[in-house]
């Protein structure tokens, strides 16, 4: 690992949904009952690393003043800047990759070095769950024998993927989605568009808020129309899954098995309720609606656990053949509605 990918400048945010979480730990930090290991848990897309960098900005300034880092410190400085010897990233080497047991006994050095800037040393690891076994048992003498006036930030986005051992020995600060009209009120502001179309972007996303801001930053909705095009097309019989599965093979297979089974939940509500009133995937309520009509809830089913086991096996970081898997996929999706 490069040294430029261990020490960077903070972008620490305190998402306003997180305010119970921060003021918890304030109340630690302050009550000197900070443990030396703190597991953040939640789904992605709703800021965690943004408050772990928070937390990671509190703890190091030298002067805190009201509820927040003082900015004005060296040591707010050095964070806000070029980065913190104090402060420590440790990330996969590659995005879906594992992080190995070589970057933990790196990181297991660092944290035997004393404070260059006196006060806390920091370390935020993400994901905790793309650490393999390795690296896993690697970290664990570390989180035993941690070192005074050190602090070791877990993030997690899959808590059941974390070793037990792992997270018995942290803290774990649970941060759930947002309120829908909090979540949505935020995107509007940060998007400038109206709380409906918020809210329309925060069903895509599962309700959360990052994830809604990356989307549209980023253009994903050109990439999720094309796709749900194609799911309509594959339906009508005007192309075929070779077809889509070559059109689409090369981009994020997990994104794409994440859209398809938030379809699948959809039709799953309206098998369950014979109504169209909770579907999150508004602008496909006429596919949707017709495919309820035509499939039976055991197909639905089926094909929904096998794309949600695939979307674990790609988490894991399994390397399955993109083309097959989508083949495989798009087949039984067309014969949802045919016997």
């Amino acid at each position: 690992m490069e040294i430029s990918d261990r020490y960077h400048s903070l972008n620490a945010v305190v998402y306003p949904w997180f305010d119970g979480q921060w003021q918890r730990v304030l109340k630690l930090f302050n009550d000197q009952r900070l443990p030396h290991a703190l597991l953040l848990n939640g789904m992605p897309g709703i800021g965690k690393v943004r408050l772990a960098e928070a937390i990671a900005g509190y703890v190091m300034c030298h002067q805190p003043l009201n509820d927040k880092a003082c900015g004005e410190c060296r040591s707010c400085q050095l964070l806000n800047s070029s980065g913190h010897p104090d402060l420590y990233f440790l990330q996969p080497e590659a995005p879906g990759k594992a992080i190995k047991v070589d970057q933990v006994r790196q990181l297991t050095e660092f944290m035997h070095n004393t404070s260059q800037q006196g006060g806390y040393r920091v370390v935020l690891l993400e994901p905790a769950e793309a650490m393999n076994t390795s690296a896993a048992n690697a970290l664990l003498k570390t989180l035993e024998e941690p070192g005074r006036d050190t602090l070791l930030i877990l993030i997690t986005h899959q808590l059941g993927q974390v070793m037990p051992t792992i997270k018995s020995r942290c803290q774990r600060l649970d941060c759930h989605l947002p309120n829908s009209e909090v979540a949505a009120n935020w995107l509007s502001a940060e998007l400038e568009i109206d709380t409906d179309a918020a809210r329309k972007l925060l069903n895509i996303v599962h309700g959360a808020p990052i994830a809604g801001l990356t989307f549209k930053k980023e253009g994903l909705q050109a990439l999720r129309a094309d796709f749900l095009t194609a799911l309509r097309d594959l339906l009508r019989q005007k192309v075929t899954p070779l077809e889509v599965a070559s059109q689409f093979s090369k981009e994020d297979i997990e994104q794409l098995l994440g859209w398809l089974h938030g379809l699948l939940a959809d039709i799953t509500r309206i098998l369950m309720t014979q109504n169209n009133d909770m579907i999150r995937n508004v602008d496909m309520l006429k596919m949707l609606s017709g495919v309820a009509k035509h499939t039976t809830p055991e197909k639905v089913f089926t094909l929904s656990d096998f794309v949600q086991s695939e979307c674990l096996g790609l988490q894991r970081r399994q390397n399955p053949n993109k083309q097959l898997l989508l083949e495989r996929t798009l087949i039984d999706w067309t014969a949802l509605v045919r016997s």
